[in-house]
C-alpha cells in the first residue's frame, strides 16, 4: 500500500484538527442547551431548585464516571472509535430530551449526555494535541467556553422566539450530531492502537509525576472558576428572574452566555502573557467580577449583572486556558488523554458539587442568600490562589 505523502498527511491532520475543534464545541453546546430551559422545566414539572441542580449534577457525575473509566481509552483504541461512541451517546441523549416529561426523564437524558461528554472532551482534546501541538493549548482552551456560549444563546433564543421551546433546540443539535457522525468517516486516525484497553477501564486517576505539583498549585483557583461556572449553568437564569423580576429566558441565557463569551475572549487576550501573570490577573478579575455581580443581585440591576459577569468570565477563561497551557505539555503522547481526564475530574467536581449544595440550600435560606455565600467562597479560594501566585511571581523575579 502506498504511504501518504507528507503534504497529504499534513492536510489530513489539519482536517482532523478542525473537525475535533468543531466537535468539541458542539458537544459543549449540547451540554449547555438545557440551561435556559431549567426555569421553564421548574414551572412546568413543579420542580424545586434542589431538583434542578440534581438534574444538572446528574450530568456532571456521569461525566466524571466516564472520565474515570473511558477518559483515557482513546490512547489505546484510537481516537475515531471513541469519537463515534461519544457522538452516538450524545444523539441518544438528545432524543430522550425531546420526549422527557418529568424530572426522571431529564435526569436520564443528562446522565447519557454526561457520559458522552466525558468520553468526548479528553478524546477531542487529545486529538487536537496529536494534530496541532503548537496551537492545541489555545484551541483546547476555547472549545468549552465557545460551545457553552453557543448552546446557551441558541437555546435561549429558540425558547424565547420559536415554537416548541422544549424540543426545537434538541432537534437542531441532533441534526448537527448526525452530520458529525457522517463527517467522521472522512477523517484520519491520529494514533496507533496499543494493548491495555481493558486494564485502562479500571477507575483511576493518572497524573504524570512531573505535572503533579503544578496541578496542586493551581487547584484553588481552578475550583473557584469552575464553581462559578456550575452556578451559572444551573441556577443563574432562575437567580436573574428572582433578583430582577425579568422572566425572559433569553435574558437569563444571555447572562450565562456573557460569562462564557468573555471567557473565550480572554483566552485570546492573555495568550501571549507570562503564565504566572495570567494566573494573578485572571484571579483578580474573577474576584472583582463576582463582587460586582453580587452587587447587581442586591441592587436588582441587570446592567451590573452583565458587567460583573463579563469581568468574572475574563478571569475564568484566563485561568482555565492558562492551566491547560501549563499542564498539557507536561504529558507524553500516551499520557495526554489521561492527564486531560484527571484535570477535568477535578474541574467537574468543582462544577457540580457546590452548585448542588446551593440548590438544596436555596429553599431554606433563599436563592439570593445562597448566591452571596457561594460568591464569598469563590472569593476566599481566589484569595488563596492570589497568595500562591504572588509568591511564585516573587520567586521567579528573584531567579531571573
Amino acid at each position: 500500500m502506498n504511504q501518504p505523502t507528507p503534504a497529504a498527511a499534513n492536510s489530513a491532520f489539519s482536517r482532523m484538527t478542525v473537525y475535533s475543534f468543531i466537535g468539541a464545541v458542539m458537544i459543549s453546546a449540547c451540554s449547555s442547551a438545557p440551561t435556559p430551559l431549567y426555569h421553564l422545566y421548574q414551572q412546568t414539572f413543579h420542580l424545586t431548585s434542589g431538583t434542578i441542580t440534581l438534574i444538572f449534577g446528574a450530568y456532571a457525575f456521569a461525566l466524571l464516571a466516564a472520565l474515570l473509566t473511558a477518559g483515557g481509552l482513546s490512547d489505546f483504541l484510537g481516537r475515531k472509535p471513541l469519537i463515534l461512541m461519544a457522538l452516538l451517546l450524545n444523539g441518544a441523549a438528545l432524543v430522550i430530551f425531546l420526549f422527557a416529561n418529568s424530572a426522571s426523564g431529564l435526569i436520564f437524558a443528562r446522565i447519557i449526555q454526561g457520559f458522552a461528554t466525558g468520553i468526548a472532551f479528553p478524546t477531542f482534546g487529545a486529538t487536537i494535541l496529536d494534530t496541532d501541538k503548537a496551537r492545541a493549548p489555545l484551541l483546547n482552551g476555547v472549545t468549552a467556553f465557545l460551545g457553552l456560549t453557543v448552546g446557551s444563546l441558541l437555546s435561549g433564543f429558540l425558547v424565547e422566539f420559536a415554537p416548541h421551546p422544549t424540543q426545537l433546540v434538541y432537534i437542531v443539535l441532533l441534526v448537527l450530531t448526525a452530520l458529525g457522525i457522517a463527517a467522521l468517516t472522512l477523517m484520519p486516525e491520529t494514533i496507533s492502537r496499543r494493548p491495555g484497553a481493558l486494564a485502562s477501564l479500571r477507575p483511576h486517576v493518572s497524573v504524570p509525576r512531573r505535572a503533579r505539583s503544578t496541578l496542586i498549585r493551581v487547584t484553588p483557583v481552578n475550583v473557584a472558576g469552575w464553581s462559578l461556572g456550575g452556578f451559572y449553568l444551573s441556577l443563574m437564569p432562575t437567580l436573574v428572574t428572582v433578583a430582577t423580576g425579568i422572566v425572559s429566558p433569553f435574558i437569563g441565557a444571555a447572562v450565562v452566555a456573557t460569562l462564557m463569551l468573555s471567557g473565550t475572549a480572554s483566552v485570546f487576550i492573555f495568550r501571549k502573557w507570562p503564565a504566572q501573570k495570567v494566573l494573578f490577573n485572571g484571579t483578580a478579575a474573577l474576584v472583582v467580577g463576582v463582587i460586582v455581580t453580587l452587587a447587581g443581585v442586591h441592587l436588582q440591576a441587570v446592567g451590573l449583572l452583565f458587567v460583573g459577569t463579563a469581568l468574572a468570565g475574563l478571569g475564568f477563561g484566563a485561568i482555565f486556558s492558562n492551566i491547560l497551557r501549563i499542564l498539557l505539555p507536561l504529558a507524553e503522547a500516551h499520557e495526554r488523554a489521561e492527564l486531560f481526564a484527571a484535570f477535568l475530574i477535578e474541574s467537574y467536581l468543582a462544577f457540580s458539587v457546590p452548585a448542588i449544595i446551593a440548590g438544596f440550600a436555596a429553599p431554606m435560606v433563599g436563592l439570593q442568600t445562597a448566591a452571596y455565600v457561594y460568591g464569598a467562597a469563590i472569593v476566599l479560594l481566589s484569595a488563596i490562589s492570589v497568595a500562591i501566585t504572588r509568591t511564585n511571581l516573587t520567586e521567579a523575579k528573584a531567579l531571573s
